[in-house]
């Protein structure tokens, strides 16, 4: 065992080194202070602020390397003198090993596979929670037993992690998962610190810095659960919280240091005890003043980031209590990689009233002042009915009653939509009844769309056949593109909709033409026994019916006839024609 006196220089040396770095950082530029107080390379810093660091993050880094270089005094105190067996021998060591890991080996480490390194704590948190049980005189056979389960389950959380890592199955996910875990990890640091005390050769120090740890951990939590909030282009508090974290790793070293003593060690003059009472108690009202925050400060509920945003709930399914809240959501969207509606440092009271003020104008210009009185990175788009509805239903409902609708309403008022215009489509052969016949409203995309398919579903090369078919079909004067498979009949008039009546034959049926505009004749493939129109899925683009299968003869190949006319109203109507036969010409048997 190296002498107190060695022991003495190195500490010396270290801390002065750390308080010396912080001071050259001031000199040298953000990088270097970075480094010197977070111990980490300086492109860290440049990933968590890339414009440089402002005033309070270079005050919060000259008082986190205070903080630091007075708790690497505490570490590097020289081990306690005294026999040691043969498991507390393997406990000093291995505790000693995880505050080098803590200090300096955590980044060679992060430059190993994610899961190296995860496999490595695991292992190493096993064996000294293994000799924890072994080495402390717990006294007590409840209380081992209790520091037992909440060793498990704090390796538990480790081993989800490295699950996690390896692609496995892991024990479970989600935030209240990773909550419980890191609760547990509190509870059994509370257990450790309850078994030294009992087992009476810790030192009050040594007890006082466990009970420090777990305020560290009370304070870590809260703060997890806000991390969008705090974290949110602030080094101040991330900075500061690694400082208080070696409060950990000063009670692991001091663990390991005092392993030999047999009995406790000398309390405390009565000078320091008060100060460690100070401390402690600053550390549990931490937590709280955290989440205080001024009567000016912006109160941010959701940011563009949030997970429970990415749902955009109907509004007749909101409670009123719920509704400002979805608004929010929208308002500081940043979906699509579009700029939020209004600014990320505007408080939700602010946006609340924009919003509200936005419901009352009469144009586009006066949303545009007030989104940019507000700071919006947007202001010439305006707002959509359908995201202020949720902050003045009263205003927009008047005018856009279908926005007030929950999603069953929704729904059933677009299936009577389709049935209503389904009816209003008429079969044009009505005495002319196929194998199989349906006759519907088919919707196009409303922003323009080609036409709609006659296709085989079931052929694995359909989608390209697709393709090929909407390349051709304004090559041919008839707007019909074909392609083996697939059959892309475009519609000729500036219409969002059309009827479409298809039937299948077992032979050609006569032509007649009189009463179409064109109509045209031209070859498809059934590779699969099916040939059909699209039907309307979750979008808005589709038949409005189910269609039948019009390849009645099974696979092979057929002739599709394409009747086409547009009537007084602008109305265009369409009636498909499909039977067996091998030719492969195209006929205009209407140009």
């Amino acid at each position: 065992m190296l002498p107190d006196g060695f022991w003495r220089i190195i500490r010396i040396g270290l801390v002065g080194l750390v308080l010396a770095a912080a001071v050259a950082g001031l000199v040298l530029g953000d990088a270097w202070l970075w480094a010197a107080v977070e111990w980490s390379p300086p492109a860290y810093a440049g990933f968590y602020a890339r414009g440089g660091f402002d005033t309070p993050t270079v005050v919060a880094l000259l008082v986190a390397a205070l903080v630091k270089a007075a708790l690497l005094w505490l570490i590097l105190r020289a081990p306690a003198p005294g026999p040691l067996d043969r498991r507390a021998k393997a406990l000093r060591r291995l505790l000693y090993l995880a505050v080098a890991y803590g200090l300096v080996l955590w980044y060679p480490a992060a430059l190993l596979p994610d899961a190296v390194d995860v496999a490595f704590q695991l292992a190493l948190w096993t064996a000294i929670d293994v000799l924890y049980l072994l080495v402390i005189r717990w006294r007590s056979r409840m209380l081992r037993a209790a520091a037992g389960a909440m060793f498990a389950v704090g390796l538990a959380g480790m081993a989800n992690e490295l699950l996690d890592e390896l692609d496995l199955l892991e024990l479970g996910s989600g935030g209240i998962v990773d909550l419980g875990l890191m609760l547990g990890g509190a509870a059994a640091t509370v257990i450790t610190v309850v078994g030294q005390w009992r087992d009476g050769r810790w030192s009050r120090g040594t007890l006082v810095a466990g009970w420090l740890s777990v305020g560290v951990y009370a304070l870590v939590i809260p703060l997890d659960i806000l991390f969008e909030e705090i974290f949110s282009g602030n080094l101040v508090m991330p900075v500061m919280m690694d400082a208080v974290g070696l409060v950990s790793t000063v009670w692991i070293a001091a663990t390991a240091r005092e392993l030999p003593t047999g009995d406790r060690l000398a309390d405390l003059p009565p000078a320091r005890r008060r100060a460690i009472r100070v401390a402690v108690a600053a550390v549990a009202v931490l937590p709280v003043i955290a989440l205080i925050h001024p009567e000016q400060t912006p109160h941010l509920t959701y940011t563009g980031w949030s997970m429970g945003c990415y749902d955009r709930p109907s509004f007749g399914d909101l409670k009123p209590a719920e509704r400002n809240a979805a608004f929010l959501c929208r308002a500081r969207s940043t979906e699509g990689g579009v700029p939020p509606m209004f600014p990320d440092n505007l408080s939700d009271q602010g946006v609340l009233a924009y919003g509200r003020a936005l419901c009352r104008t009469r144009d586009r210009e006066e949303q545009a002042a007030i989104l940019t009185r507000a700071g919006s990175a947007r202001p010439a788009w305006g707002a959509d009915l359908w995201d202020l509805v949720y902050v003045c239903p009263e205003i927009i409902g008047a005018t856009h009653p279908e926005l007030l609708r929950s999603t069953t309403e929704t729904e059933a008022a677009n299936t009577a939509y389709i049935a209503e215009q389904n009816a209003k489509c008429r079969d044009p052969w009505p005495r002319t009844k196929g194998v199989v016949q349906a006759t519907v409203r088919y919707f196009l995309f409303a922003d323009g769309d080609h036409g709609y398919l006659v296709h085989d579903p079931e052929d694995e090369v359909v989608g390209e056949a697709a393709e090929q078919a909407m390349d051709r079909v304004y090559d041919d004067s008839a707007l019909i593109g074909v392609s083996g498979s697939a059959v892309l009949v475009g519609h000729v008039a500036d219409v969002i909709d059309l009827c479409l009546t298809v039937k299948a034959f077992r032979s050609a049926p006569p032509p007649r033409t009189a009463g179409w505009d064109q109509v045209n004749e031209v070859p498809v493939v059934s590779r699969g026994g099916r040939l059909t129109v699209p039907e309307m899925g979750e979008g808005d683009v589709g038949a409005g019916a189910p269609m039948p299968n019009l390849a009645i003869a099974g696979k092979g190949r057929y002739r599709l006839r394409v009747y086409v006319r547009v009537d007084d109203a602008g109305e265009e109507q369409h009636l498909v024609v499909v039977f067996p036969g091998a030719s492969r010409k195209r006929l205009a048997l209407k140009p």
